[in-house]
């Protein structure tokens, strides 16, 4: 028996020998690459028409395809295949060009000849299934991929891992689930394939699934700052917030500048109107990404709702002069402007904001209320009305309506036109809570208890809303009954 000490020299001298083979003919594996590229390179600068065998060529392509090169690895494969034309590899590699620029349907020509020569090869199939797949045919894909899977059992992981990046590339995740799991089983010490299987449920909106798998991924690779913030994700959507900040605090402890967490971290206490909670992680978030305007301006709203409004005012200014076009700052400052009591800036800030998003309700709604302060009360229902056309279910807007109306004594001019748009949109609660309110006041109790009935089964909880437009004297006994049976009076 060889001691371990000589066993370890004779390893030693082996690749000692191997090292000075490799000086003896002057150059390693990667240098032979590179010297096989620099010959190409220097050929097509030449204008020249060099020879290269089918081992060089299959060099100089692939490393063309890995470079991401596609303008490159065409020219190499057309040459190839014109001195090589009855090469299988150069041919497949051919058709892999083919698909890296997206000529699916020529893909499928040059593979068709090729299953004639080696039928058995399943490398071929790949690469058909990746066409098909490209043109939308995913059940013909699939039947090549699970064809390809029964030509060569001795290398099933490899054509897995082929059919798996395929199918991702591809952005087909339902059905790289399966494939993914038969991976799981020969390969379960690969903990990539499991960060990937949850990564497709998440794709699919299946999250419980999703969530189990990213955890059981953690077991293994505890510290994958992606996996906890794709975690984080996941929980936010499901409105588990408690868990998903403390999937983005696990991924900022591990890694500080993932940038991403910070923000979704941000925008989580944001959300639940921590805002003085929020302020230093976008302050953070800021410093990493000084020129995110968005964070600029969701820093300039908490301070906003902490009422700390220079610091607002300076956020949103920041944020218009990054990105002028972006309307939210805009908005902004005509929020703050309104609320202290400065219309006619508010309008200048509101125009713009609408100017540049005018399918946004809100900028509408406060655009009229803008007007409605100044007294311009047409202005006001004109912008209203923008409103309600982009949503019908903008409550507030019917109960700022409801009280322009009547606080002017317009309630019976104002009935036919409602009445009218009621017909066109339906039972949105808003307008049958003002119908209600109308009518009631126009003396039509019955057409108002329809109405309130109405609005009622649809949002009981809207009416404290609309609550100023129904005083108790006008209430008749039926409906006071029909409110108190509702708990609302």
């Amino acid at each position: 028996m060889i001691k371990t000490s000589l066993l370890k020299m004779l390893l030693f001298l082996y690749s000692l020998f191997c090292k000075m083979e490799d000086d003896k003919f002057g150059f390693s594996q990667e240098e032979e690459v590179k010297l096989t590229i620099q010959k190409f390179e220097m050929m097509r600068k030449n204008n020249e028409n060099c020879f290269f065998d089918v081992t060089e060529f299959e060099t100089i392509i692939d490393y063309y395809l890995e470079s991401n090169n596609s303008i490159r690895a065409f020219e190499a494969a057309t040459i190839a295949s014109e001195q090589h034309p009855n090469s299988v590899s150069i041919q497949l590699r051919r058709a892999r060009v083919m698909l890296d620029k997206g000529r699916a349907v020529e893909t499928l020509g040059i593979l068709k000849r090729l299953e004639n020569i080696e039928p058995g090869n399943h490398e071929i199939y790949i690469a058909k299934g990746t066409a098909l797949g490209m043109l939308g045919d995913i059940q013909g894909a699939k039947k090549m991929f699970d064809y390809s899977l029964s030509l060569d059992s001795d290398d099933i992981e490899n054509i897995l891992f082929s059919i798996t990046t395929v199918l991702q590339n591809l952005n087909y995740y339902e059905h790289l689930i399966p494939y993914l799991h038969k991976l799981i089983e020969i390969e379960p010490d690969f903990y990539a394939h499991l960060y990937d299987l949850a990564y497709a449920y998440e794709k699919i909106e299946d999250y419980g699934k999703s969530i189990i798998h990213y955890l059981k991924y953690l077991e293994e690779e505890p510290f994958s700052d992606s996996a906890w913030y794709n975690l984080g994700i996941i929980y936010n959507k499901l409105d588990q917030h408690d868990k998903a900040m403390e999937a983005y605090d696990y991924a900022l402890a591990i890694n500080s500048q993932n940038a991403f967490a910070l923000f979704n971290k941000g925008n989580i206490l944001s959300n639940l109107e921590k805002y003085a909670e929020a302020i230093p992680v976008y302050h953070e978030y800021l410093e990493n990404e000084p020129d995110s305007f968005e964070a600029m301006t969701y820093l300039a709203e908490c301070y906003e709702k902490t009422n700390e409004l220079i610091l607002a005012k300076k956020y949103y200014q920041d944020a218009i002069e990054l990105a002028p076009d972006f309307p939210d700052p805009w908005l902004g400052l005509g929020v703050i402007t309104l609320n202290t009591g400065n219309p006619d800036d508010s309008l200048i800030f509101l125009r713009k904001a609408v100017r540049l998003d005018d399918e946004n309700p809100e900028i509408w709604y406060l655009l009229g209320k803008a007007h409605y302060v100044k007294g311009e009360k047409k202005a006001a229902l004109r912008c209203y009305r923008e409103a309600l056309k982009i949503d019908a279910y903008y409550n507030e807007i019917w109960s700022d309506i409801g009280k322009i109306i009547i606080k002017d004594g317009l309630s019976s001019k104002a009935l036919p036109y409602l009445e009218k748009a009621y017909k066109v949109i339906g039972d949105v609660p808003g307008i049958n809570y003002l119908l209600a309110s109308l009518h009631l006041r126009s003396g039509s109790s019955e057409s108002a208890f329809r109405h309130l009935s109405i609005a009622l089964d649809t949002d009981k909880e809207l009416f404290r809303e609309f609550h100023d437009i129904f005083p108790r004297n006008i209430l008749t006994r039926r409906i006071r009954k029909l409110l108190n049976y509702n708990s609302l009076i």
